[in-house]
C-alpha cells in the first residue's frame, strides 16, 4: 500500500486546488512541489527558468521530485516532471500517480495566458504541441486517471476518492 497520492498533469487542471482539500479530507499533508523548488531555489519558477534555461529547470525539477522523502502526503507536482526519468520512477515508488486529464480545449480556456506561471514551453512550441507531447507521458505513468472534463473541484475529488478505494489506499 503506498502512503502518498501523487497529483499529474498539465498546468491549469487544479493539482494545487485539488490537492489541499484531498490532503484536508484524508488527514495527508500537502505537498507542493513547484514551491519546493522555489524555496531550494530561492526564486520564482519563470526565473528558473529565465536563468538556467528550460533544460537547467527540468534538472532542478527533476532533482527535488527524485529526493521527495514524504510520507502519507499529497503531491501536487509541476506539469513537466514527467520528463524528469528519476524523478517519476522515484515518485512511482512513494505513491500511487493519479493523472488529473482534461481536454485541450477546456485547458485553453482556463489557462490563458502561459507566461506568468512558470510553465515549461520551448521556444516557438504551441499549448496544442505541448499538451499532444506531454499527454503521451501523463497517460505512460498514470496509476489512475480522472477525466475532469465537466466537472467542478467536488465532483473531481469524488471521482479521486472513489478511485483510490478501488486501489486500497
Amino acid at each position: 500500500m503506498n502512503k502518498n497520492i501523487v497529483l499529474i498533469g498539465m498546468p491549469g487542471v487544479g493539482k494545487s486546488t485539488i490537492g489541499v482539500v484531498l490532503a484536508k479530507i484524508l488527514g495527508y499533508e500537502f505537498v507542493d512541489t513547484d514551491i519546493l523548488i522555489q524555496r531550494q531555489e530561492n526564486r520564482k519558477l519563470k526565473e528558473i527558468i529565465a536563468q538556467e534555461g528550460i533544460e537547467g529547470f527540468l534538472d532542478i525539477e527533476n532533482q527535488v521530485n527524485a529526493n521527495l522523502n514524504v510520507d502519507s502526503s499529497v503531491i501536487a507536482t509541476g506539469g513537466s516532471v514527467v520528463y524528469g526519468k528519476e524523478a517519476m520512477e522515484h515518485l512511482e515508488r512513494i505513491g500511487t500517480i493519479v493523472y488529473l486529464k482534461l481536454s485541450y480545449e477546456s485547458l485553453k480556456t482556463r489557462l490563458g495566458c502561459l507566461s506568468g506561471r512558470g510553465v515549461v514551453v520551448r521556444e516557438g512550441q504551441t499549448l496544442k504541441e505541448l499538451y499532444d507531447e506531454r499527454m503521451k507521458l501523463y497517460e505512460r505513468y498514470a496509476q489512475i486517471t480522472i477525466d475532469e472534463e465537466g466537472l467542478d473541484v467536488e465532483e473531481t475529488l469524488d471521482k479521486i476518492l472513489r478511485s483510490l478505494n478501488k486501489e486500497n489506499i
